[in-house]
């Protein structure tokens, strides 16, 4: 989540030298390379810091993107994006999700607000009204139309997740996109006209096929990948047999609490959600 001590703002333009860079070529982050030595930091430790604007635009030329994001502890964050290119000498291209661990925990999740900003960005260069080319709004998060003056604002898509107990054990399942052996709580987008409820039940009626109840809220979090932001439940089991929705489904099952297969990172609600439900059973 966002750091306590980040205030989100938007400008389209910012010129600060000594801001925080939070800075992109494509879809991978640039952060200055870490020295061979350290070459594979330690995940639990911040090893990453963030690179000098003027450095990278005297590297890389004029960025695409060059938008002041909002403000930690009074420093000024900038986010830069060119939309291809390689790394300057001294810097590397990581995915973000990557980094987590390896950069400082707050910087992450600016730098993921930063994403989120750079995909709709570029998904808004034209009107899809009238298809003109936009210009982003001098003070807000907006891309303006000038021949129709829509304004088009940063696309936020809410998902559920929901993590199913029946006794000692969790429903747990994987996507055929997951690697190897991972397992996760269910998740799916609300549709429109939906209640988040309602995407609970029927979410796992699709994916599943089966029945819950005794909803309860557990917590939120936005995942900029591209843009969702997830609603996280916590669900009891109400009946049903466990069928695999083909394509979306590879495999789920019901899983022991003290044997539980590999888990998502810490980056992810879905760890968060998985983690506190144990303590929760192991105590009761």
């Amino acid at each position: 989540m966002l750091p306590t001590d980040f205030s989100p703002r938007f400008a389209a333009t910012c010129t600060d030298a000594a801001a925080r860079c939070y800075a992109w070529i494509g879809e991978n982050i640039l952060l200055p390379a870490l020295p061979e030595h350290a070459a594979s930091p330690q995940p639990a430790t911040p090893s990453f810091s963030l690179p000098q604007a003027d450095a990278l635009i005297s590297a890389l030329g004029q960025p695409e993107a060059d938008y002041l994001i909002g403000d930690r502890a009074g420093q000024a964050c900038r986010l830069l994006f060119w939309p291809q290119g390689d790394a300057p000498d001294g810097y590397a291209l990581h995915n973000l999700r990557a980094v987590h661990g390896s950069l400082d925990e707050g910087d992450f999740w600016i730098a993921a607000r930063a994403r989120q900003l750079v995909s709709w960005d570029r998904e808004h260069r034209f009107c899809g009204y009238c298809g003109t080319a936009t210009f982003p709004a001098p003070n807000e998060v907006a891309r303006v139309c000038p021949n129709c003056h829509q304004r088009h604002y940063a696309r936020v898509s809410p998902a559920i997740m929901v993590l199913i107990k029946r006794g000692r054990q969790l429903l747990l399942a994987r996507s055929p996109h997951f690697k190897a052996g991972m397992y996760s709580a269910l998740a799916g987008f609300v549709e429109p006209g939906e209640a988040c409820e309602g995407t609970v039940h029927r979410e796992v009626m699709e994916e599943v096929n089966l029945r819950v109840k005794n909803l309860r809220w557990f917590d939120s979090q936005s995942w900029p990948f591209p843009h969702s932001l997830m609603l996280a439940f916590i669900a009891d089991y109400d009946g049903g047999d466990i069928v695999c929705q083909p394509e979306e489904i590879e495999d789920a099952q019901w899983f022991d609490i003290d044997a539980l297969p590999d888990l998502p990172t810490r980056a992810s609600i879905a760890r968060r959600l998985i983690e506190h439900v144990v303590s929760e059973m192991r105590a009761a």
